[in-house]
């Protein structure tokens, strides 16, 4: 079948599902999401993604007007003021000088900065690695963040909240169009592909870097307790 009759949307899915898997097998994730973690190691991914995002969001500014890139640039989306709040809950009002990104993290952000405002194309691929995953995932994990946690009133957890946004399948469906829609030649099309594989690489480095919070397995003669030890409920 020919790229041309396949809805470009349809295309970036496919080519990026196995770096997607990749990206959500890391054993940060699986911790994370199981509540092995403690509340540093959910901290430390909201410094890291506190780098990207205000990387990321700065070169939307610049391309607010730009015909290809513009229209993907939507307040809705905008995650930054939601990522300080909560590290002013989760580390304190010096959050700045207490925390720093891994250098994963810094390559990211590299990467982001080198790209995105001289090539709409490429920030688009970011900006869809990004958003779409929040608005899919995500939300799942922060569902599972602020239950595991203790992290409630979207205290430490804001960043998973879209309150402009109260149908997220509908708004995904209409950015997929918007996708579908794009006026890329091929060049620019495989640009925008080859790119979101690069973002999904940067994130799984990044969860990589963050595996040093995972707790080690315990030991297979210690992982249940012995015949006639009393445990708690």
């Amino acid at each position: 079948m020919s790229t041309t009759s396949v809805p470009f949307s349809a295309r970036l899915r496919a080519a990026s599902a196995g770096a997607h898997e990749a990206a959500e097998s890391q054993r940060y994730v699986s911790a994370l999401v199981a509540g092995d973690l403690d509340l540093a190691g959910y901290t430390d991914l909201v410094v890291q993604h506190r780098a990207i995002y205000a990387a990321l969001e700065s070169a939307g500014d610049h391309l607010r007007d730009d015909p290809l890139a513009g229209p993907f640039v939507d307040e809705a989306l905008i995650r930054l003021p939601a990522l300080e709040a909560d590290l002013a809950h989760l580390v304190g009002a010096d959050w700045a000088e207490r925390t720093s990104p891994t250098p994963a993290t810094v390559a990211y952000v590299e990467r982001i900065r080198e790209v995105c405002v001289d090539s709409p194309e490429r920030f688009i691929a970011h900006h869809y690695t990004r958003y779409l995953g929040d608005l899919s995932g995500g939300l799942h994990i922060g569902r599972s963040v602020a239950r595991n946690y203790g992290l409630a009133d979207d205290s430490g957890v804001a960043f998973y909240q879209f309150d402009q946004i109260p149908r997220p399948k509908a708004y995904k469906d209409a950015y997929r169009a918007r996708l579908d829609a794009l006026p890329l030649d091929e060049a620019a099309a495989t640009a925008l592909l080859e790119e979101v594989l690069v973002a999904y690489r940067h994130n799984t480095a990044v969860f990589a870097d963050l595996a040093r919070h995972v707790p080690a397995d315990p030991p297979a003669d210690a992982a249940a307790p012995s015949r006639g030890t009393e445990t708690a409920a």
